[in-house]
């Protein structure tokens, strides 16, 4: 069974950066793709950035490109979120996962369905 420990998160002004990490234990990192979903308060899970296996092929949610960067070190089986010009409306708690199979192909899951183990989350806090 796999666990996912995010790190990184906090309060930040507007404008800010923050760098999320994610580090996975007990299974193969290598060859499952991961995510980074959020969620805020009264709103659902939403995807915010994910990651093919190779790190060759990467998601980015709408309100998100040009500001946030994800990406990944298999050798340390870890993810990252680079989040920059951070605003108030990013304000939720930020999750780790990783995806449900290991796909043959460089393929980027974007459905919550897609993952199959999840973190417990890392609160951010962006201040206006």
């Amino acid at each position: 069974q796999v666990q996912l420990v995010e790190s990184g998160g906090g309060l930040v002004q507007a404008g800010g950066s923050l760098r999320l990490s994610c580090a996975a234990s007990g299974r193969t990192f290598r060859g499952y793709p991961m995510g980074w979903f959020r969620q805020a308060p009264g709103k659902e899970r939403e995807s915010v950035a994910a990651i093919s296996w190779s790190g060759g092929n990467t998601y980015y949610e709408d309100s998100v490109k040009g500001r946030f960067t994800i990406s990944r070190d298999n050798a340390k089986n870890t993810v990252y979120l680079q989040m920059d010009s951070l605003k108030p409306e990013d304000t939720a708690v930020y999750y780790c996962a990783m995806g449900a199979f290991s796909p043959s192909s460089d393929y980027v899951p974007r459905r919550t369905a897609e993952f199959g183990s999840w973190g417990q989350g890392t609160q951010v806090t962006v201040s206006s």
